[in-house]
């Protein structure tokens, strides 16, 4: 039968309307949109994962998808990988070099240092303001799944979970609670989460660490508890409030939950003080470990319970290893002063730039209390450095971190000398290993440039003169990457934890996978990194991040239920030329096509993964 052209007409509209409805409504879709969830083990080493101790973590290592060749990005610090994590860059275009870092201003929310801590909101909101409401100048996963109509939230650590989304300090877009909820400085809460909270019997306000926050000094222990109870308080509003909240609303949602366990614990951990062994292997270390999964376990139950199970990818991923602190040094003329609760004969915190302001013979003020004088011979000393002859001239600062430092040359007339009168300095010290310089700089003898891992990008942040590594080494246990051991900047004691070098005890940070999207029971082999865990979920949940830089991760293919068999890899090293005295950087990285992953670098024999 013919039908007339109108009813034709009437007919085509007819299908194409009820097609977009379909489409509408879902039953149109041949792909269910799935959700994510991407859990932060904060500082947790893949050598003490296994099944008797942390049997969730190792579950998902077994049944999902194990990345055994995993890499954390240098500098090796929290921050600086929450950055990567957040939009898939390399930080020479996020600019967060490290957990502290020059901005380039006074930050009055740091009593106006130039040199802030960026896990606290109030700093980072700052800055943010500053350079145009996103200090990062990319944007991340959660923002990009916030603007395609995704339910967002990051919970956990303060600092690491704002970074997620930082745009969003409002509270009333994507969810953000941390250690600061409830203060002053925390992001405020919806009308809608608050009375949630309150209907389940949760506060308002953040628990504190309580004893767990204890560091202890050079005479008195650190703690010997775990950080269970503000940790549950977390894991409490992500299974009781956020998950069932997500199934309620029918939409897809990406959850980012930062554990700030083992990290937390493994820093100031009491069972080592002023030695070595058992460093960060004791009792309270693996308490804390336990502490995490139990936190993974209870999400997972949750998620099974609401039938989210089947349709929610978990990625895991730790954004560094970690080390024991040594404070040893033969050469150091730090060490060689006296100070108050500093082992005599130990190295004080700030000793990097005591010891360059010896070293150039100039004075050295504190930049975090309104540059006061510091005085060596005195016993005193400072977290970071400026170093001058004038406060209000400063020719070298120092951003002081833990297992590396940065130091910046803001406003000297002739950079490439002074650079290379810190260099000379810097190389006639035992506990460094591993010098890179300011592509800008130039070359000098014994360092490699930025640009060789990554740092020189597109950031809008003021960029390092001189990023300095320091020596690292292991105990002899039979596993390096268990047993490392760093110098550390740090008010920390010997003993404690660190992380912030390029051993590989550092760079080497548990990753896996379980989900709808990824393959099951696969050991990965090809090299992966922080950066790449963005850019791989965008691909599960058909997005994509736009990017400003060009530093950026790739799709874990390999890894993939509908992708590729088989990734080829390289394996690379890079030498610097030698130092008056015979000194090389040395860089071991691997290569996915023009995709880097930094295993090692540093002086052979100084540094933990680089035989002499």
């Amino acid at each position: 039968m013919v039908l007339p052209k109108i009813y034709k007409s009437f007919l085509i509209i007819a299908t194409v309307t009820l097609i977009t409805v379909l489409a509408v409504s879902g039953f149109a879709k041949t792909k269910p949109q799935h959700n994510v969830i991407i859990f932060i083990t904060d500082g947790l080493r893949p050598s003490k994962v296994n099944a008797q101790e942390t049997p969730n973590l190792h579950e998902i290592r077994q049944q999902g998808v194990s990345f055994v060749n995993s890499h954390s990005l240098f500098p090796t610090f929290t921050t600086a990988n929450a950055s990567a994590i957040a939009t898939g860059h390399y930080l020479g275009d996020t600019g967060d070099f490290s957990n502290t870092i020059n901005v380039g201003f006074p930050v009055q929310s740091a009593s106006n240092s130039p040199v802030p801590f960026l896990e606290n909101n109030a700093v980072l909101e700052e800055i943010s303001q500053h350079f145009d409401g996103n200090y990062l100048n990319e944007e991340s996963l959660l923002d990009t799944a916030r603007e395609a109509g995704f339910s967002t939230a990051a919970v956990g650590k303060v600092g690491p979970v704002l970074i997620q989304d930082v745009t969003q300090r409002t509270g009333k877009s994507t969810i953000i609670i941390d250690d600061a909820t409830g203060s002053p400085t925390g992001i405020p809460l919806s009308s809608e989460i608050a009375e949630l909270l309150t209907k389940n019997g949760i506060a308002l306000k953040s628990p504190t660490r309580g004893d767990n926050g204890k560091s202890g000094n050079s005479t008195v222990p650190g703690t010997k508890v775990a950080n269970i109870f503000q940790q549950q308080y977390f894991a409490d509003i992500t299974t009781k409030v956020l998950l069932p909240l997500f199934k309620k609303r029918q939409k897809p949602f990406v959850l980012i939950y930062w554990s700030r366990d083992p990290d937390g614990t493994q820093h100031n951990q009491g069972d080592s003080l002023n030695t070595l062994t058992p460093g960060i292997n004791g009792p309270t270390s693996l308490a804390a470990r336990q502490n995490v999964d139990n936190n993974l376990a209870q999400i997972r139950a949750v998620l099974k319970q609401l039938n989210l199970e089947a349709s929610t990818n978990i990625f895991v991923t730790a954004d560094h290893g970690f080390s024991t602190i040594s404070k040893e040094s033969k050469t150091s003329y730090s060490r060689t002063l006296d100070y108050p609760d500093v082992m005599k004969g130990f190295l004080p915190p700030g000793f990097l730039a005591i010891d360059i302001a010896h070293g150039l013979g100039l004075s050295l003020f504190d930049p975090d209390k309104q540059n006061v004088v510091v005085d060596p011979t005195q016993g005193q000393f400072s977290k970071n450095g400026l170093i001058a002859k004038e406060a209000n001239k400063p020719d070298v600062l120092v951003a002081a971190n833990g297992g590396s430092d940065l130091i910046y040359l803001p406003n000297s007339t002739n950079n490439k000398a002074l650079a290379k009168q810190v260099v000379d300095i810097l190389l006639k010290e035992d506990y460094v290993s591993g010098l890179f310089v300011n592509d800008k700089l130039g070359s000098i003898p014994g360092t490699l440039p930025l640009s060789a891992i990554g740092l020189d990008g597109k950031s809008d942040l003021p960029s390092p003169a001189i990023v300095v590594n320091f020596r690292t080494f292991d105990t002899g246990c039979g596993d390096p990457t268990a047993c490392g051991v760093e110098v550390a900047d740090s008010s920390l004691q010997q003993g404690q934890g660190m992380h912030g070098s390029f051993s590989r005890a550092d760079t080497y940070n548990y990753m896996a996978a379980i989900g709808p999207d990824f393959k099951k029971a696969f050991v990965d082999r090809v090299p992966v990194s922080n950066a790449d865990v963005a850019i791989t979920l965008a691909k599960t949940l058909n997005l994509n991040i736009p990017h400003q830089g060009k530093l950026i991760g790739r799709v874990l293919h390999e890894s993939l239920v509908k992708g590729v068999k088989k990734v080829s890899f390289k394996s690379n090293t890079l030498t610097s030329q030698p130092s008056t005295n015979g000194l090389k950087t040395i860089l071991k990285y691997q290569t996915v096509g023009s995709t880097q992953y930094f295993d090692v670098a540093g002086f052979p024999g100084r540094t933990l993964g680089l035989a002499k």
